[in-house]
């Protein structure tokens, strides 16, 4: 059987919100877990219901939409839900799964919906509580913002995740960002089947990865699938030779 697909509405009209929950409603594989009316209580309802997707209106009186999403761990998959066409080139190129315009209609938002539902993971086989971490694996993404400029970014899609001052900069695709996160606090919620620490100041995507070459000083010079290389530190090099069998 087909899983649900958890829906979050966050829009500040009332009459906006109980629209979009009648459409949702005629929908027999969406569950609607909530609404919020507001950035502060979009975001506590996120971090409450774990939606899987969330019907996010542009503007509101307390913020834009994406201020929502600024600063979230893990962000869920978005529908941008608005009156204002001018915003959707913004929204597109953070690679938001889709963008409608108001008044909604009902074939649309389904057929948005029926995408996110494609994505959704396959459940796996039900483990002991004990038996895993609450690691982030490929597929989850990150939400970063550099001023006016957004994106959603699948952790799969980052090369390397560099110390950045307090913060850490992740360099996915032909760009990259600031997360306002620690290089430990992301170390630690990352697989280690993934990311690697390949020095005191990097983190690498070990399926980035296209050469291993010997270094002085008993390291490893690696060279990422777009060129660039990142120093494997002496004490980190049998570490990644256990990892990958060297």
């Amino acid at each position: 059987m087909s899983p649900s697909l958890r829906v979050l509405i966050v829009d500040d009209a009332r009459l906006a919100r109980s629209e979009l929950r009648t459409l949702l409603a005629a929908i027999p594989w969406v569950d609607c877990v909530g609404e919020a009316d507001d950035v502060p209580a979009a975001r506590d309802a996120i971090l409450r219901e774990q939606p899987d997707l969330v019907l996010l209106d542009v503007q509101m009186p307390s913020g834009e939409g994406f201020d929502v999403l600024d600063g979230l761990e893990t962000v869920p998959m978005v529908v941008f839900v608005t009156a204002y066409d001018q915003y959707a080139v913004r929204a597109f190129d953070t690679n938001a799964l889709d963008y409608l315009v108001k008044p909604v209609e009902a074939d649309r938002l389904r057929a948005a919906l029926e995408r996110g539902r494609a994505r959704l993971p396959v459940p796996a086989a039900p483990v002991a509580p004990h038996a895993t971490r609450d690691l982030l694996g490929a597929d989850d993404q990150v939400f970063l913002r550099d001023g006016e400029r957004c994106w959603f970014v699948a952790l799969g899609e980052i090369r390397k995740i560099v110390v950045d001052g307090n913060h850490a900069r992740l360099w996915f695709r032909d760009q990259n960002a600031v997360l306002a996160r620690s290089l430990s606090t992301l170390e630690a919620r990352l697989s280690p089947a993934m990311f690697f620490r390949a020095n005191r100041n990097t983190l690498v995507n070990l399926r980035r990865v296209r050469a291993i070459e010997p270094s002085l000083g008993d390291g490893y010079d690696l060279t990422l699938d777009d060129g660039s290389q990142v120093e494997v530190s002496r004490r980190q090099a049998r570490e990644l030779r256990e990892r990958l069998a060297l």
